[in-house]
């Protein structure tokens, strides 16, 4: 009797095990929120501006803008163009600590058929009267080039071509989530993990919020805390907000690092894109699209760094939108013709 108890027991298991699937979506704490963005109605169109040539505004705005070339002309080659410089949206980003939530795709959390990605679901927390400050991020980078596909301005060469794609998924990046493997790619963060190097961060956080971050000081976010370890891991999770942003900060210095992304900004860009290893900050402004897209305002796509107390109201719903989502935009310079 205690053998077809057994025999019994044993195939009850391999039924179980054959039947058995990864974690799914709704076995996650909270539910994946977001919604799709609408490409006219949830942009912040006056974070184009300014566009300049050379050196003189000819569309002014009081958001900061990096220096351009001080020459209106300029040469590629034997090609003869203006020198503009303007600012262009290129990429959507979803930044969350549910995994395989695509926040900018309408909330859709996808089970991948395999249990990758859902080891570092973490978020701030209180145990036994004392808060945790540690959270831990997934982020999903899109292809977004939307004045091209729109075609808002036609025959202009300086524009990020191609159409809607997903470009990177963190859960399938090993790197991302092991801050013992990142620092193959950021060696340096043991030279910045120092009680002066964080303060240091201070000026940093005053620089972005009044004005453009110090792209001198590349360890600091601003106020959101350090560059490093280039993952999503936050040990000063203060709000979704700032944790949010910055995760998505150290994604894209990461795609630098790692050669993904390009410098596009500058008199080096005039001629085409290249090789920044080392992320300038200038070059990026992001732009909150979910829960609630941030249309105007001086801080509507405001600079790395730049304190979140004028970004955070509004933006986090308890249970309902706690997914973060971003419109990323690009300083360019190019060579028109």
């Amino acid at each position: 009797m205690s053998t077809l108890r057994k025999l019994l027991a044993a195939m009850l298991a391999i039924v179980s095990l054959a039947l058995a699937t990864p974690a799914a979506a709704g076995g996650e704490p909270g539910k994946c929120t977001g919604s799709f963005v609408n490409p006219i109605t949830d942009i912040c169109w006056s974070c184009l501006f300014p566009i300049s040539i050379g050196a003189l505004d000819i569309w002014p705005s009081n958001r900061p803008d990096p220096d351009n070339p001080d020459l209106p002309l300029c040469l590629c080659g034997i090609r003869p163009g203006i020198a503009m410089g303007f600012w262009e949206p290129v990429r959507l980003a979803d930044v969350s600590m549910k995994p395989w939530c695509f926040v900018n795709l309408g909330g859709t959390k996808l089970d991948p058929g395999f249990d990758i990605g859902f080891r570092s679901i973490s978020g701030p927390s209180a145990i036994g009267g004392a808060s945790q400050y540690y959270s831990s991020w997934h982020v999903h980078w899109y292809a977004y080039p939307l004045i091209y596909w729109m075609e808002i301005v036609a025959d202009f060469l300086c524009l990020e071509a191609g159409s809607i794609d997903i470009l990177y998924i963190s859960e399938i990046d090993p790197l991302w989530q092991d801050s013992e493997l990142t620092a193959i790619i950021n060696p340096e963060a043991v030279l910045f993990a120092n009680p002066l190097a964080l303060a240091a961060c201070a000026a940093d956080c005053a620089a972005s919020t009044a004005n453009l971050p110090l792209d001198e000081m590349f360890w600091c976010a601003g106020c959101q805390g350090s560059m490093y370890p280039m993952n999503g891991n936050v040990s000063a999770s203060i709000g979704h907000v700032q944790a949010s942003r910055l995760v998505l900060s150290r994604f894209a210095y990461k795609l630098h690092r790692e050669l993904v992304s390009w410098g596009t900004m500058g008199s080096a860009g005039l001629c085409g894109k290249y090789l920044m290893p080392v992320m300038r900050k200038q070059q990026y402004r992001f732009q909150m699209t979910n829960p609630n897209p941030a249309t105007s305002g001086r801080y509507a796509c405001a600079p790395i760094g730049a304190s979140t107390t004028l970004q955070e109201p509004g933006q986090v719903i308890p249970a309902i939108g706690e997914d973060m989502g971003y419109l990323v935009w690009r300083k360019r310079n190019c060579c028109a013709l």
